[in-house]
């Protein structure tokens, strides 16, 4: 028997669009069709993004701010500035809380 699988795999975390902070969500779709979905997550201060998963994904960095961000790396402070990009073949699971005193604002660019 032959098991084809995804590469869009799911986790038992959720996935960015799902993940919220504090019950809220911070992602919304801009745009999805048969090939990608577009998100834009917004994080004031002091807001995060619980404990998540990402497939693949592009980010664009619309408005940067300092993070604290959580991984099987440990706990880090990042700063992120506007127009800082990013691509990630997956990433396992991180949270991130925005310390910063900015709003952040990212695109996300998933294939799917």
């Amino acid at each position: 028997m032959v098991l084809l699988a995804s590469c869009n795999q799911k986790s038992d975390l959720p996935d960015p669009l799902e993940a919220g902070w504090e019950g809220e969500t911070v992602c919304e779709v801009i745009q999805q069709n048969k090939k990608l979905r577009v998100l834009r997550c917004s994080f004031p201060p002091g807001v995060g993004h619980e404990k998540h998963y990402h497939n693949a994904h592009f980010g664009y960095t619309l408005a940067g701010s300092r993070f604290r961000m959580t991984d099987s790396n440990g706990t880090r402070e990042l700063d992120i500035p506007t127009g800082t990009n990013f691509y990630n073949d997956k990433i396992e699971w991180h949270e991130v809380v925005n310390i910063g005193d900015s709003l952040a604002v990212f695109l996300i660019v998933e294939p799917l």
